[in-house]
């Protein structure tokens, strides 16, 4: 007899599962990222919340392997666009190619059609190119030729930029900033993490070979089902409700901000305060976890 908490194709529905499977990614990415822990747990949560993240840090601190571990430990697809001044929008989301053996026109898919889309130094390409994106992240598709075609669940972008080297780069517009629900800063590692990355790399650690390093999957898209529906359900006080409403409308009165959190905004980090919640054990959400990632 099948388990109740197991569907068809054999996938456990089960909360509390997900949950250890989850947990189980940082000891995984450990593996192969030394001392990113709430970077990880940042990246989980967002995906979590079906949100994009923006991470920032100097070059070599171990962003896109980051992102390549924690889609092995996922199972999930990855794909890495490099961002260029030279870069077109159709490199990024497809276009129609001619076929001239049917005569008809196909469309060739851009690596946006992926799970784990790994933008490097976002920044770097100009704002036609930035655009091209926007769309993906909202609506989670892409539409071409007035074609929409949906991009595959789960899908998160994972942009990267640089805090230094301003020159030659075009800073995101404030609509695509607010697509991304994190920014999660990368830092350099402390001393007794960097002895850890060049011991491991005396010992022969490859961060091209994740399997070698001993990187395996240890949750699955039907975990990650299993624990966004459960996130869903974690209750939510009118208190909290008013707690973070009045934490978003503080920052659009300070005299100090230029611009304050808008109302998607405010609803991330309602959505990211329950994620938070259900990942720390508890099926409510409390003030502290609005702190926590306000």
């Amino acid at each position: 007899m099948m388990d109740p908490t197991t569907d068809n194709a054999g996938h456990t529905g089960d909360p509390d599962r997900a949950r250890a499977a989850l947990e189980a990614l940082r000891a995984e990415i450990a593996k192969a990222v030394v001392g990113q822990d709430p970077a990880v747990t940042g990246l989980v949560v967002a995906l979590l919340c079906r949100g994009h993240v923006l991470l920032e840090g100097v070059p070599g601190v171990a962003k896109t392997l980051l992102v390549r571990a924690l889609a092995t430990a996922l199972e999930l697809d990855t794909k890495r666009v490099q961002f260029t001044p030279d870069l077109m929008p159709s490199d990024i989301t497809g276009s129609l190619v001619y076929d001239a053996r049917t005569a008809e026109f196909s469309f060739q898919p851009g690596p946006v059609f992926t799970h784990l889309l790994l933008a490097d130094e976002i920044n770097r390409t100009p704002p036609k190119t930035q655009s091209a994106l926007l769309e993906a992240m909202e609506e989670r598709q892409v539409t071409v030729d007035g074609t929409p075609r949906p991009l595959p669940d789960p899908f998160l972008v994972a942009a990267t930029q640089n805090p230094v080297e301003y020159e030659g780069t075009y800073p995101l517009p404030e609509a695509q900033l607010d697509r991304f629900l994190l920014k999660l800063t990368i830092p350099l590692p402390s001393r007794q993490d960097e002895i850890d990355v060049l011991t491991r790399h005396a010992e022969g650690f490859n961060p091209r070979d994740l399997h070698a390093a001993g990187v395996r999957p240890v949750a699955t898209a039907a975990d990650l089902d299993a624990a966004r529906a459960a996130v869903a359900k974690t209750t939510v006080s009118p208190d909290i409700t008013a707690y973070v409403v009045d934490i978003c409308r503080a920052t659009r009165e300070s005299p100090s901000l230029t611009l304050g959190v808008s109302p998607r905004g405010a609803t991330a980090l309602l959505a990211a305060s329950r994620a938070w919640a259900w990942l720390t054990g508890r099926d409510y959400v409390i003030p502290d976890d609005v702190k926590a990632l306000a």
